[in-house]
Order: structure tokens, then sequence, then C-alpha cells
């Protein structure tokens, strides 16, 4: 495959933080980096563990009404990732690069909007709806300026594999610690619906001060290294990118399969500790296990995808999520243990894709550069959050819907075989279809880590040679001055437009 010629200044290292990306990247950048998705999941996780809770019982929606509004919103969330992923394309600060402004600018509307989104006030059902309706699509929106440059700036950080890996490992440890945190002391106080009202307006005000304190010292403490030739993509250049990105389409099908299981088992997951086990503290168990589970991961992920490759390490993870979907729809309500077993090897899997998945996006943004001549993260991230973003709606509302079709009662009452039986099909056999649709699509994923390398290692010798090529054409428009005379007047550079 050759690369489509393109006319770029070859002497414009556009990046924030210098011309050029060194082989490790500095701790407290990891760590920063990883800060940002703590705040992104101040909002996104608290979204996705509570919200639908929040409205069957404590705003009163319906469960069909509530999978209705979760599918119809994130869809909407899914096309403002790609409006988010055009405008990052076309802006570029001189001090803060291209991404870290919308981290910096849109993070307190972000987590003010999930405030209301966990406020809804006594308006009456249809009031109640429509205001559910517009604040988590106003969520949604915001999340999309603040998410999609946060995920992009990995890629603009570094394109080492193992320092992709730790950057990925990050950004899932902060994820993993606010989802940690809500299950081990936020989960066991779900117990009824009437009386919640207060701790969630309390939790979500708290969440937006610490929020805006972990993006500030992402902001701060990362930097984009990368070296761009071109700032600010043009349409045409952006989509040239995408056009002919296997792996991107690939990436972008299979996450969009495993994001639906995932999502079903996040939106049920809590239903399932408190009514088909009636062992809601082993939530808080699980989100303990789930942090050490994490950090074990993240210290042997760079080892692991050395030996292995990213590709065979994101097959074998979603087997096991297939796996335990298995033993948590079979698992008898009195074997807890059993049941317990599942969700952690599902989570095990889940947890394994989901440090994995963000450094893949990043390679497939050098297999479109290498194609085109143009970096592109924005747009690049842009379509693989908007397949992810479809892939939570999907999931979130078949999650609602197998509710529905068994006939939840809210409130967390006892419920009946059926209504149960609805919870399991959330909890165990959605992750498990989902699981095993997502590996057979990524079977085919062409980029090996080995392909990888030498892509990167081709667009180094590319840029060099524009580079050096660029300087030649300077040397000899100088020579010609100097042998016209000092009276001669100067040819005029040629600058391509971008």
């Amino acid at each position: 495959m050759t690369m489509t010629k393109h006319k770029t200044t070859a002497t414009a290292g556009h990046t924030a933080g210098g011309p050029a990306a060194p082989a490790k990247l500095p701790k407290m950048s990891i760590l920063g980096y990883g800060a940002g998705d703590a705040a992104n999941n101040l909002a996104f996780t608290t979204a996705t563990m509570f919200l639908l809770l929040y409205y069957t019982d404590v705003a009163g929606i319906s469960a069909a009404a509530a999978g209705t509004l979760l599918l119809v919103v994130r869809i909407f969330d899914a096309f403002a990732d790609v409006l988010a992923g055009r405008v990052v394309d076309r802006t570029y600060h001189k001090k803060l690069g291209k991404f870290r402004p919308f981290i910096m600018f849109g993070s307190v509307p972000l987590l003010l909007l999930s405030v209301a989104a966990f406020s809804i006030p006594q308006i009456g059902q249809s009031g109640m709806l429509l205001w559910a309706y517009v604040s988590y699509a106003l969520l949604g929106l915001a999340y999309s300026f603040v998410n999609i440059p946060y995920g992009s700036l990995a890629g603009a950080m570094t394109q080492v594999a193992g320092e992709r890996a730790k950057l990925a490992s990050a950004r899932t440890i902060g994820a993993v610690a606010v989802g940690s945190f809500l299950g081990i002391f936020i989960a066991p106080l779900m117990k009824g619906g009437a009386n919640l009202q207060p701790l969630f307006t309390t939790l979500t005000i708290v969440f937006a001060v610490v929020g805006t304190g972990l993006y500030l010292f992402t902001v701060f403490t990362t930097r984009e290294r990368v070296v761009r030739e071109v700032a600010k993509a043009s349409l045409k250049q952006s989509l040239a990118t995408l056009k002919g990105n296997k792996p991107l389409l690939l990436l972008c099908i299979s996450s969009f399969l495993f994001l639906t299981g995932q999502l079903a088992v996040g939106s049920v997951q809590i239903y399932y500790f408190r009514d088909v086990l009636h062992s809601l503290p082993l939530y808080a168990v699980m989100s303990i296990i789930n942090i050490f589970l994490t950090f074990g991961l993240a210290a042997i992920l760079p080892k692991l995808v050395g030996a292995f490759g990213k590709k065979r390490i994101y097959l074998a993870a979603s087997l096991l999520m297939a796996l335990g979907g298995v033993v948590v729809f079979f698992a008898p309500a009195n074997m807890v243990w059993l049941a317990f077993t599942g969700v952690m090897i599902c989570q095990l899997g889940i947890t394994l894709v989901n440090m994995l998945v963000w450094a893949l996006e990043a390679d497939t943004v050098e297999f479109g550069e290498w194609r085109t001549g143009i970096r592109t993260e924005g747009i690049t991230y842009a379509l693989f959050s908007f397949t992810r973003k479809t892939g939570q709606a999907v999931g979130g509302a078949l999650a609602a819907y197998a509710l529905a079709w068994g006939g939840y009662t809210a409130g967390g009452g006892a419920q009946t075989e059926h209504a149960l039986l609805g919870i399991r099909a959330g909890a165990g056999l959605l992750p498990l279809v989902f699981a095993v649709l997502a590996l057979v699509v990524m079977l085919a994923y062409p980029l090996t880590d080995a392909k990888h390398k030498e892509i990167v290692a081709d667009i180094t010798a590319r840029r060099a040679d524009r580079l050096e090529a660029s300087r030649r054409e300077e040397a000899e428009a100088a020579g010609q001055r100097a042998a016209q005379g000092p009276d001669a007047t100067p040819a005029q550079p040629e600058h391509p437009s971008n």
C-alpha cells in the first residue's frame, strides 16, 4: 500500500511540546493522563452504573421508557462525537495544542450537566421525562467535546507501543478507581428509591469540584509530542484518512459489539446482586477486587503486549467475557460463590479490553497517516467513539428492555421468576452473545504490532526525506539569490495550503 501524496510544509513541526516524540514519557505525564479519565468517569461511570436505576427507582420512569431514552440519547451522543472530532481537527492553539483547550474549558459545563441529569424535579411525568431527555442529551454533547480530545491526546503524546500501553493502563486505572469508589461506597446504599435523591445530588456536586481539579491536572502535565505537519486538516483530508482504513473499520465494529455486551452488564449488574443473588454487599467486594485486578494488569500489560501482541490479548479477553456471561446466566441463585466467580471472569475480560482498545485506536491513526500523509486524531477517534457510543446505546437499551420484558417492579422489592430471568439475561446472556461476535470480527484485524512498528518507521523516514528535500530547496534558492546579486528581488517561497 502506497502513501497518497499531499503537499505539506515539511518544516512545520506542529506540536505543542516539541519537534519529536521521546521514546519514554515522563511519569507525571502518564499520571496526568490517567487523572483525565478519572475525571471523565465521574460523569460517565456514574451515569452508566446508576442512571437507569435513578430513572426507574427515583424519578419513577418506567423501564421501557427509560430504555428508549437511553437508546435515543446515546445515538445522539454518537453523532455528537463526529461533530466534536471534526471541530478538533480544525482547531489548533500554539501553546496548548489541539486537544488540551477542550479539556480545560469544557470540564466545568460537563460536570455541572452531570448534576442536572441526576436532579430531575417533580414536575409531572411528561415534564420529568422531558427533563431527563434534555439533561442527558446535553450531558452527552458536553462529554463528546471533552472526551474526544482527551482520547485523541494519547496518540499525540507518543508513537511507542509500550508507552501507549502505559497510557492505556493509566486511563483504565483512573476509570476503575472511580468505578470502584462507586461500587464500594455508593452501590450498597441503593436499597430504596424514594430517599436517594439527596444522595445523588450531593454526590454529583462533589464530583463536579473534584473532577475540575483532575481535568486541570491533566492539562498541565501532558504534552503533544508527535510531529504534526498539518495543524488544521481540511474535511477532505480528514475523510481521506478514514477511507480504506480497514483496521479502524474492524476495530470500530468489534468495539460496538463488545460495548453492547459491556453496557448491558454495567446497567443491570446492581440489579443482579440485589435481586437475583440477594447479596448487594458483594457489589462492593467486586469493586475492591477490581482495584487490585486493574493495578495488577496495568503492571504487566506492557510485557504482555510485548510477548503476545495487542490483538491476541484482545481475543483472549473477549473469550473471558463470554465465559463469564455463561456462568452468570446459568449459576443457581443459591450458589452465590459460582455466580460471583462468573462476574469476576467477565470483569477480567472487560478490564483487559478496556486497557488495550485505546492503544489499538491510536495505532489506526498511524495507519491512516501512512496511507495519506495526514494525521487526523480527532476524526479517527470520533469515528471510533461514535461506534462505541452506539454500542453503549444499544447495550443500555437492551438491558432496560430485558428488565421490562421480565416485568421488573421498581423499588427493590421481591421480583417474579420471570423478572429475575430478565435480569439474568441482561447480566449474562447479552455479554456472552456480543463478546463472541466481537471476537469473530477481531479475528480479521490486520494491524499487528510488528506491522505497526514498520508503519511508524516508514512515516518517520518519509518525514525526514521531505524535511531534507525542503532544506535543499531552500539552500538552492538562497544560492540563486546570491548569484543574482544584492539588488535581485527575492523569490517568494511556495507555501501550499494545508
